[in-house]
């Protein structure tokens, strides 16, 4: 049965559609979360298995960086997209780890930026090994951008609307402990 307020919205009708505006937000945050904290589980569960292939794709972006940093870069990235992902899919410190999530799609667009600006022919190293390309293969620089712009779109969304579904920002501030 639908609702249909004609005239002055009463305190209890402008309370239903805050409610619902509320849980919707809810869930689109949810959903934001997976998309945002899934992708970067996925991107570094990929680079896990193969770190010297992760160096190689960062040596590929030809960065000037002393060699050092680029393999200490190579090596701790994946772990860190894990470690961040799996942070912003339990929904831990939601708005923190959106943010940290969202800066690392800011960088990765930059970076992708850069390369492009430069005529560099590269694989990004984003779901795949990464790395230069050979003459055959043709880059993907708009839609990597694309993509991550979507994701820093999803990161946004989830700093300005941390609450979400099955959150465990939501069962720590509802704990026993905390009702005391």
């Amino acid at each position: 049965m639908v609702n249909v307020t004609i005239g002055t919205p009463t305190p209890a009708d402008v309370t239903d559609t805050a409610s619902r505006a509320s849980v919707i937000k809810a869930w689109v945050s949810l959903i934001a979360r997976l998309i945002l904290g899934g992708a970067l589980l996925y991107a570094g569960a990929l680079k896990i298995g193969d770190l010297q292939q992760s160096v190689i794709a960062v040596q590929a972006y030809q960065l000037p960086l002393p060699s050092g940093l680029v393999t200490l870069l190579g090596y701790s990235l994946p772990i860190i997209e894990i470690l961040l992902g799996v942070i912003i899919v339990a929904g831990l410190l939601t708005r923190w780890s959106g943010l940290a999530g969202g800066l690392f799609m800011v960088v990765f667009i930059a970076g992708i930026i850069s390369v492009w600006v430069r005529g560099l022919a590269i694989d990004c190293g984003c779901f795949t090994p990464g790395g230069m390309l050979t003459d055959n293969q043709k880059t993907a620089y708009l839609q990597t951008i694309l993509r991550d712009i979507g994701l820093l779109a999803c990161a946004v969304w989830v700093v300005l609307f941390p609450a979400s579904r099955w959150a465990l920002d939501d069962w720590l501030r509802t704990s026993p402990d905390k009702e005391t």
